[in-house]
């Protein structure tokens, strides 16, 4: 029998009374196009300890050309972290995660390891973990950079799993023991509850039960960071005897699982903001075709236009457009969660264009991915920007 992809990591946790207000902070790749945000957030943290100051927000990545010293400085605060004793260490065991948040008042997640030698973003090496989205090459290595050399791992990662009965949270429920952390999220993002499970083996065999095609999860979050993860493990290995790499931190990714069918999960279109533009030329040639809703913002003002039926042609569609528009004419696209952040952007800026994109239905997802490979990239997020995983959870990987 094949080895389960799924391990139980000896998680670490902020050491008691560290504020976990301001310990816990939103993914880097949220809230690319406004600053304002990070700086709001850094405000609020204070001087504080926070996962803020052990990882690098991806605005920064787009305004500024160097930032190599903001990645200096969070390797340096995780070591400094670490000999202040700011970190305690768990047993070996998962984190049955509860978060509610402005738009859902439950998901329930399951943080874990994952072996990393039983993942790919390649459809054609049938890996047990599988990218839902196509994966980007050339944005690996500088999230290298941010691995390379550090001694901990903060994860966003989200991994789906297809389980319309919910036979794992049945098993986690048995095996959860005392609460680990209970508290509310800062900038809007809701409440935070988690609970210790020290017996992962009926929930391992409650995993181990729903795969199919050989895949045991998608990658629904976090897909480039767990890609990052792949490469740096993929590069350490080299240098490690055989004996090492069975047992090397590295090789094991730190990750929060949750179930596609779980009442928490919804899917939303990411809708794709286009800058420095002719805004009427770009919209005047965007193709329109099909029975799909989509739009196009223009000066804060919403046009509708027909799209593709499926959400996932219609974004390959946009994309394609919006790729060789730029090519030609200059430019540059990023990616948004709201809607009224369209319309906001977009009335502010006259040389930028809002693409308004239909959602996915989530029960699409395992069935295309296992026939037919990764959707295009940022196809859909799950749920809104203030509902994405909050840094908590570390693991060693040194």
């Amino acid at each position: 029998m094949k080895k389960s992809c799924i391990v139980a990591p000896e998680i670490l946790l902020p050491a008691e009374g560290v504020d976990l207000t301001a310990w816990a902070v939103i993914a880097c790749d949220q809230h690319t196009s406004d600053p304002a945000y990070w700086e709001e957030l850094g405000a609020c943290v204070g001087e504080k300890p926070s996962t803020l100051r052990m990882i690098l927000p991806e605005v920064y990545m787009e305004t500024e050309k160097d930032y190599s010293a903001r990645i200096a400085a969070a390797k340096e605060a995780m070591r400094a972290y670490l000999a202040r004793g700011l970190f305690r260490k768990l047993p070996k065991g998962f984190v049955l995660v509860r978060r509610s948040t402005p738009y859902v008042k439950e998901r329930f997640g399951i943080v874990l390891a994952v072996d990393l030698e039983q993942y790919s973003y390649r459809h054609e090496d049938g890996a047990a973990i599988r990218a839902s989205e196509a994966t980007i090459v050339e944005r690996i290595p500088p999230r290298l950079k941010i691995r390379e050399g550090a001694p901990l791992e903060f994860p966003h990662i989200m991994l789906l799993y297809d389980d319309p009965q919910h036979t794992v949270r049945a098993a986690a429920e048995k095996a959860a023991g005392e609460t680990l952390y209970d508290f509310d999220l800062n900038m809007g993002g809701g409440h935070l509850r988690g609970r210790f499970a020290p017996d992962t083996e009926p929930i391992v065999a409650a995993f181990t039960a729903l795969v199919r095609g050989g895949m045991q999860f998608m990658v629904g979050d976090g897909n480039h960071s767990l890609a990052t993860a792949k490469a740096a493990w993929d590069g350490l290995k080299k240098g490690l005897s055989a004996e090492e790499r069975e047992t090397h931190p590295a090789r094991f990714a730190l990750c929060e699982a949750v179930n596609l069918y779980d009442d928490g999960i919804y899917f939303e279109a990411i809708h794709r903001l286009v800058k420095g533009v002719d805004a009427e030329k770009f919209a005047k040639n965007f193709p329109a075709a099909g029975e799909g809703a989509g739009a196009l913002y223009l000066g804060g003002k919403k046009l509708p236009v027909r799209m593709a039926g499926r959400a996932a042609q219609a974004v390959a569609d946009a994309d394609a457009y919006i790729a060789a528009y730029l090519a030609e004419h200059g430019g540059s696209v990023d990616y948004v969660h709201e809607e009224e952040a369209l319309a906001a952007l977009t009335g502010e800026h006259a040389d930028y264009v809002g693409v308004f994109l239909p959602k996915m239905d989530k029960s699409e997802l395992f069935p295309q991915v296992l026939e037919h490979g990764s959707l295009p990239r940022k196809t859909f997020s799950m749920g809104e920007s203030a509902e994405k995983r909050y840094y908590l959870e570390a693991k060693e990987i040194r």
